[in-house]
């Protein structure tokens, strides 16, 4: 199959990680990226806390387990080729009292199944020695847990792409895409183009990009802004590295947390409140096409209605500093409103099946010449790389036989 036809659509971490890949295993292929950016990672990829998992939190054999632990590697080699800040600064997650000891003893199991390195049972004294700070009467702590900077480990790998001979096209949105037995064939604003084989990583738009493509309606995206504020330069002391709630399965979001940035500074946040459009970074943004599309979804009316109680609190935190600084003062008592001045937020493209649950695990589709990534949340930076592989081990594949040059 010489002269093979790649395109990948998104310029995210993922969809670039993936275009690095093909053009690795394909190199006599014409690998093209599709972003209607005019720069590449403005989204989830630019906009995230720079979190490196170590893999504590995922149920032992789901996708997400396997290709984090695997992108870990992965990235720190990666990083330390190109000269990539990447720090492990560890992670601590604390239980506040007992009603928390058997979740977080789960996650105890859940690491040690996933061969996270490291791994530690805290109490007391113990616990202080790594956040004085912190509340709480336990924790695990996972030491190889890191922060890096996610927007240029994107721009390292669309350096990548066009040093393979490969194609990012900035500033170009698919319009339209058909579907032939061995081919897909893209509409933009300037040309159409065919591909033998097509990549789908568009992130906030995934859904929409799929659909185009022939995919299933579901999930939807659901797009959940997470809103920061950031120590002050004069109380960042307050916490030495990454500071985390003990995850309420009950509950689709985290929570306050402190996290560390590889650059400098402690973000606090994030919340989670619905945003009125799917890149709506600010609370006036409102786009009444994607406000409708989300009321309309029938897994969003259900989720609204299962945890409009905690979609309450989270509007009662995104509208008050006071509700804010007091929601993290459970995990750092000296934390004051006065501590804490507005940073950057973000837009979390959460998939909802019509039942309402959230995808949890990632979720990739195949149709013919085309492979969806209908979710693919946190960890998918981190494990960005490793899902590289996973997509082309199956994006390359045709009849069930793996295509080699």
């Amino acid at each position: 199959m010489a002269g093979m036809r790649i395109g990948v659509v998104g310029a995210g971490i993922i969809g670039l990680a993936v275009a690095r890949r093909l053009a690795e295993l394909r190199p006599d292929a014409t690998v093209t990226v599709l972003e209607k950016e005019h720069e590449v990672a403005q989204h989830q990829t630019g906009r995230n806390s720079g979190v490196v998992h170590a893999g504590i939190y995922y149920p032992p054999g789901s996708l997400k387990a396997e290709l984090c632990r695997r992108g870990v590697g992965l990235l720190q080699a990666y990083c330390a080729k190109r000269e990539i800040p990447l720090v492990e600064c560890g992670k601590l997650v604390v239980a506040l009292d007992e009603s928390e000891l058997d979740r977080l003893r789960e996650l105890e199991r859940r690491a040690a199944a996933n061969g996270v390195p490291g791994v530690r049972w805290l109490e007391g004294d113990a616990l202080r020695e790594i956040e004085p700070n912190a509340a709480g009467i336990a924790g695990l702590h996972s030491p190889t847990t890191g922060i890096t900077d996610y927007r240029a480990v994107a721009e390292a790998f669309a350096n990548d792409v066009r040093e393979a001979g490969g194609t990012v096209r900035l500033g170009t949105e698919v319009r339209s895409i058909e579907t032939r037995q061995a081919t897909a064939r893209i509409a933009t604003a300037d040309d159409e183009l065919e591909f033998d084989t097509l990549v789908i990583c568009a992130g906030l738009q995934s859904d929409r990009v799929a659909r185009l493509a022939g995919d299933e309606h579901e999930p939807t995206i659901v797009p959940f802004r997470g809103e920061y504020f950031r120590l002050t330069d004069e109380r960042e002391q307050l916490i030495r590295g990454l500071l985390y709630p003990v995850p309420d399965p009950a509950y689709p979001f985290l929570g306050v947390h402190f996290t560390r940035r590889v650059h400098g500074g402690v973000d606090v946040g994030p919340n989670a409140v619905l945003a009125f459009a799917r890149e709506g970074y600010r609370r006036r943004d409102v786009r009444l096409g994607d406000l409708a599309e989300t009321f309309r979804a029938r897994g969003f009316r259900t989720l609204a209605r299962k945890h409009w109680r905690m979609g309450a609190h989270e509007l009662r935190g995104s509208l008050s500093k006071q509700a804010f600084a007091a929601e993290a003062r459970r995990y750092v008592a000296d934390v004051t409103a006065a501590d804490l001045v507005p940073a950057p937020a973000g837009v979390r493209a959460q998939a909802v099946d019509p039942d309402g649950s959230l995808v949890d695990d990632f979720r990739i589709n195949r149709l013919g010449p085309v492979t969806a990534v209908r979710n693919a949340p946190s960890p998918g930076a981190t494990s960005s790389m490793a899902i590289a592989e996973h997509i082309a081990e199956t994006a390359l594949t045709i009849d069930g036989h793996y295509t080699n040059p």
